[in-house]
């Protein structure tokens, strides 16, 4: 019942039964052409891949936003009345949906790091049994690491702002994800090898399914 549609890098719908979840929409409408609209839009991190008001003006429609609080604040006022926090750790339900606030963060930890803890979110997204986790960009984290009976995982791999390929699967084989997507993998040389990442995962652990959808239309 749950479905990845790649828009690119870190924006995806995720057609979930009747709703449809987007997450950090950018692009602009056009990207959206085709799409359903948005029942709740996921928020992570204030960076321009991650953050696009004027993308979000253009499709929420009657769509509920979910952000960690350095997003909300960069919100326009009507998008930020429409928007409910959540900070590390936090839970709630919406529109019949459990959501869980996930750390992302740079290793090793610095005050000065591009993701610092605490700022931004990823989510464990869950209903009827189904669990989705957006990781967001983050580092291979304890918190990641320690995550059970998830069903699809997106993973970001693009040094120096996430993971590498290596660290990225290995933190996959440790949690175990039924399914996992690489996303968010373009980085300062160019696209990250998602071949290998493939391999070294199956290597690990061939019961994980690996999924290499088209993130890049064009590239």
């Amino acid at each position: 019942t749950v479905r990845i549609i790649p828009i690119s890098h870190a924006t995806a719908a995720i057609a979930w039964g009747a709703a449809t979840l987007y997450t950090d929409p950018t692009g602009g409408a056009d990207a959206f052409v085709g799409q359903s609209p948005p029942s709740i839009i996921f928020l992570t991190d204030i960076h321009g891949d991650h953050l696009s008001t004027s993308t979000i003006a253009a499709v929420i429609g009657s769509a509920s936003i979910i952000a960690p609080q350095a997003v909300k604040d960069l919100l326009p006022a009507d998008l930020a009345a429409r928007t409910k926090v959540m900070k590390n750790g936090d839970s709630l339900v919406e529109q019949g949906f459990t959501i869980l606030a996930m750390p992302m963060y740079n290793l090793p930890e610095s005050e000065d790091s591009r993701h610092v803890k605490g700022r931004g979110n990823g989510y464990v997204i869950e209903k009827d049994g189904e669990r989705v986790y957006v990781a967001g960009d983050t580092a291979g984290i304890p918190e990641m690491r320690a995550l059970a009976n998830i069903d699809i995982a997106l993973i970001p791999m693009n040094l120096p702002y996430t993971m590498g390929v290596e660290e990225a699967a290995n933190a996959v084989i440790d949690f175990k994800p039924k399914t996992v997507y690489p996303y968010h993998y373009r980085g300062q040389d160019g696209l990250a090898d998602v071949e290998k990442f493939k391999q070294l995962v199956n290597a690990g652990d061939p019961k994980i399914e690996v999924v290499l959808a088209n993130w890049y239309p064009g590239n």
